[in-house]
């Protein structure tokens, strides 16, 4: 049989898995797995198990015990699915979250209900990124079908917490090998960022937490004491006179989307000083009290061209310029999480494979973008020291976190055939 041949009836067999694809899609949508707490990891993971074990592929259930959220009310599970090829090759792996954030307000369909109008189906998680999830796997088992003696390994793996950094995820998973380059050789992440477009990586990110201090006394005789909270409003007005600006000036060569995105930003995730908040039926009023300590937490993005070093110190800088001209002034800093900036090189072999399935597919020249927040690639790249890795999938990045979250079933049957048709480039019968 020759390659256009196989190529055509691959196609063809993800056109008559629609339906099944529909429906694996709703079964996933419809196992609430929400993070914060981590609920239903196992269910999800035993769903997956049973499904691919009966298509021939060695499981793994692994619990990523110690990592960050594990309890016994809540463990971490992942599932690790591998089907080895009829002769040595390289091995390709699909790494989906199964995780997804909390429902919020404001939808008008059933979040867990999988509902399918008018070609999309909706729930939470539908296009972040159970959808993906679903094509990676409609995409290996048509190609197995279409292909039983091919060379090397498929892996497609279900992982925890990627919301929440992926620390009992993929980030475990990698430190126990699974991603080693010896083990695995391609990963493609079916993040949604559109069928059109091959994510090839993401910027940086620091968080950090200030605390500035303060000495507490009675509210009517503030002069007696030190408010904290002032002096994190001078923090906040260096940052707006001479940080945000800076920042702003800052462009990157990566492909950054969207626009905003290619400069540095920094966002204040939170801040707090002085009491807690007084919780509601209680109708008691604060004790008058000068607040002695404020603390705030920053979410902090760089460029690939920025050094980490230079993003700390442009912080630093402030909070000591302060330390000198503000009387009394103090503070503390605590470094809450780190990544790196990544970015896989074009030429890379996931990246030229995927480009070609996508012209075949789709017609069309492929987009390359590198995302404003991270993903679990960042996993792969630090700990697994694998660097031929990107996010490819179906779904419209801007509607994930969104009420009545949807995935596209034409999107998700266009991605599985670009995922088919990689994999029959790089595990396919040899010319």
């Amino acid at each position: 049989m020759d390659t256009l041949t196989l190529t055509d009836r691959l196609t063809a067999t993800i056109d008559d898995k629609r339906d099944d694809l529909i429906a694996l899609t709703q079964d996933l949508i419809r196992i609430p797995t929400l993070n914060p707490p981590g609920e239903n990891y196992r269910e999800i993971c035993d769903y997956l198990a049973k499904r691919l074990s009966a298509k021939g592929f060695q499981i793994e259930l692994v619990r990523a015990e110690g990592s960050p959220g594990d309890s016994d009310r809540y463990p971490r599970w992942n599932v690790v699915a591998r089907r080895e090829g009829a002769e040595p090759g390289e091995c390709v792996h699909f790494n989906s979250h199964i995780d997804v954030v909390d429902v919020g307000r404001g939808w008008t369909k059933d979040p867990f209900g999988g509902e399918l109008e008018d070609g999309k189906v909706y729930g939470r998680g539908a296009c972040d990124m159970k959808g993906g999830l679903a094509a990676s796997i409609i995409a290996a088992e048509a190609f197995i079908e279409c292909c039983p003696d091919f060379r090397g390994a498929i892996e497609i793996s279900g992982t925890a917490d990627e919301e929440s950094g992926g620390f009992g995820g993929v980030a475990y998973l990698a430190q126990k090998g699974f991603f080693a380059p010896e083990r695995v050789q391609h990963v493609i992440i079916p993040e949604p960022l559109n069928k059109d477009r091959i994510c090839l990586g993401h910027r940086g990110v620091w968080w950090a937490e200030i605390e500035t201090y303060g000495e507490i006394a009675h509210g009517s005789m503030p002069f007696l004491g030190d408010c904290a909270v002032r002096h994190m409003g001078a923090v906040l007005d260096e940052m707006e006179t001479s940080l945000f600006p800076a920042l702003a000036a800052k462009r990157t060569d990566m492909p950054v989307v969207p626009e905003g995105a290619k400069q540095s930003t920094l966002n204040i995730n939170s801040i707090h000083g002085g009491q807690s908040e007084i919780v509601r039926p209680e109708t008691g009023l604060p004790s008058p009290v000068v607040p002695d300590s404020c603390r705030m937490v920053i979410d902090r993005r760089f460029l690939i061209e920025e050094n980490i070093d230079e993003v700390q110190h442009e912080i630093t800088s402030i909070l000591d310029g302060l330390k000198q001209t503000r009387e009394r002034f103090d503070y503390g800093i605590r470094e809450m999480h780190r990544v790196l900036p990544t970015m896989t090189e074009k030429d890379a072999p996931v990246v030229t494979t995927v480009t070609e399935a996508i012209r075949a597919t789709l017609g069309t020249e492929p987009s390359y973008v590198v995302s404003p927040g991270t993903y679990d690639q960042k996993h792969i790249d630090r700990i697994g020291k694998l660097k031929n890795c990107i996010a490819y999938g179906p779904g419209i990045l801007d509607l994930a976190h969104k009420p009545d979250e949807y995935v596209g079933v034409d999107d998700m049957v266009d991605s599985a055939k670009v995922m088919g048709l990689s994999l029959l480039t790089l595990l396919g019968p040899r010319d």
